[in-house]
């Protein structure tokens, strides 16, 4: 009795021992066979969508004076009219112009009237809590100039409703779930009326 004991234990070892075995093997070649399918849809990515692309690189400061803290104002208004961040694109150019004269050790730099070309850079939606929507302009260009020489961008913002939403969310929390519901307050729109002022700065000892 004692010995067919022994031998059903010691063949069940066995067959347990062989049925992790195939467990991992089939384990590993689903690992293999999944990275396999994922690098096949990368390359399919790369050819057909990422190949064809050419993208533009930011203009980056590579060499200026740190030490420089010479900044000068400069207002610039807008030309056109935004109506919202939804009439922009990445990529898009939009015309400023400059509102006023910019000297520099005597030297005229800046013309009242001169056109300012920038580009959007980044579109940002308006969020939940009254969160605002924003754009920001990128690699501005002013003739004569270097564009490293003047500010690295510029962020407008939508009425920001946070301010009130947040006060109103903690002010009915003593009647759950009801300041839940302020997260559906949406923050506002961009918008940019024609002749709208902003201020950017235009560094000289910067290259």
């Amino acid at each position: 009795m004692n010995k067919n004991f022994n031998f059903i234990a010691v063949l069940c070892c066995i067959i347990f021992v062989l049925n992790t075995s195939s467990f991992a093997f089939c384990a590993e070649n689903a690992d293999l066979s999944l990275n396999k399918e994922q690098a096949l849809i990368k390359d399919e990515i790369v050819e057909n969508i990422l190949k064809e692309r050419t993208v533009q690189k930011p203009y980056v400061h590579l060499n200026y004076n740190y030490k420089s803290t010479i900044k000068i104002p400069v207002r610039i208004s807008a030309k056109e009219r935004i109506k919202s961040e939804n009439d922009v694109y990445v990529g898009q150019v939009i015309e400023f112009e400059a509102e006023n004269d910019v000297f520099y050790k005597g030297k005229l730099k800046i013309k009242k009237g001169d056109t300012i070309k920038a580009k959007v850079g980044t579109i940002i939606t308006s969020g939940m809590n009254g969160i605002p929507a924003s754009i920001i302009f990128e690699d501005f260009e002013i003739a004569g100039l270097s564009r490293g020489q003047i500010s690295n961008s510029l962020e407008v913002f939508g009425q920001d409703r946070s301010l009130i939403v947040f006060p109103l969310k903690w002010a009915l929390t003593i009647l759950p779930p009801t300041g839940s519901l302020t997260n559906f307050i949406m923050g506002g729109h961009v918008k940019i009326k024609q002749g709208k002022t902003f201020t950017i700065h235009y560094c000289p000892e910067w290259l």
